[in-house]
């Protein structure tokens, strides 16, 4: 292995910032990162090499093939952790617009929810993951989220409360419990799980995230990340009378002034359910 691939793989090591999803994406993307720098000329780095000069040479990389702007995103994120770990911040410009990286396209107004109806569910063999798809199908969580919930940490009566250790980005967040099936699901899971998580005592998260690709793929379930997609676009109606676009309802253009207001509200809220700062990204699930 090279230095500056090992030394990088011993700083992930050291600093597990995030969720397990985000440390396993950002050593990839290191790795990656390293390898690219080398496959440039740049041998023999350090992670207390990097200059801007390797910094420019990576974005124009990435630009020259066309990567789409929210992967080349995600890979400078890396860089300005990688920075920070090391103490070398100002190697990289805090804005990516310094750099020309466009903009992410956020906005579609195509559907990207899924359905998981209680035939699919039933045909899931594993008690564990068969719970995992039903929080994910009524709260709106992300996969690693659903697996080690933890109904006894998480059931706060009127909301659930998720572990920073769950989440992607390691932000806790709430969510609020709202309709009588969502509390039927979780009282299923307190049976289940007791005082423990929706990983079997004896399987570690590795394992359990197998069964779960494994189970659901022989059920011919896919894309369920499509759950939140459906969990949002749910929520929008609830919150505000009316379908989203992406569900056939009226774009921001034809909505009233007091119709665009709730609907930025009801965006800012359902951000949050979902474990996202910004309003933007609503429109991911939403369309606009």
């Amino acid at each position: 292995m090279r230095d500056l691939n090992y030394q990088l793989k011993q700083l992930c090591k050291r600093n597990r910032d995030g969720s397990y999803s985000t440390q396993a994406n950002r050593a990839r993307m290191l790795n990656q990162i390293a390898n690219q720098l080398q496959e440039m000329g740049y041998r023999r780095m350090t992670t207390r090499s990097l200059k801007p000069k390797h910094v420019d040479a990576l974005v124009k990389r990435w630009l020259g093939e066309g990567m789409a702007a929210g992967t080349i995103k995600n890979r400078m994120n890396c860089l300005r952790w990688w920075a920070a770990k090391v103490d070398r911040r100002n190697v990289i410009a805090r804005s990516n617009e310094f750099y020309g990286i466009p903009d992410r396209q956020f906005v579609s107004n195509e559907s990207k929810a899924v359905a998981v109806d209680s035939q699919a569910l039933t045909s899931i063999q594993d008690d564990y993951v068969r719970m995992s798809l039903e929080l994910q199908r009524s709260f709106g969580l992300r996969r690693e989220e659903a697996i080690k919930f933890m109904p006894g940490f998480a059931d706060q009566g009127d909301h659930i409360r998720l572990k920073a250790s769950w989440t992607k980005g390691g932000k806790s967040r709430v969510v609020p419990i709202l309709r009588q099936d969502q509390r039927t699901v979780l009282d299923r899971a307190h049976r289940l799980a007791g005082n423990g998580s929706l990983i079997p005592s004896q399987k570690s998260y590795i394992q359990q995230l197998r069964a779960y690709e494994r189970h659901t793929t022989q059920a011919g379930l896919s894309k369920l990340h499509g759950l939140r997609h459906a969990y949002a676009q749910s929520r929008f109606e609830q919150l505000t009378g009316w379908a989203c676009p992406a569900a056939g309802g009226p774009t921001a253009a034809s909505l009233s002034a007091d119709q665009r207001k709730l609907d930025h509200q009801a965006r800012l809220i359902i951000s949050r359910e979902l474990g996202h700062t910004r309003e933007q990204i609503s429109a991911v699930y939403l369309g606009r």
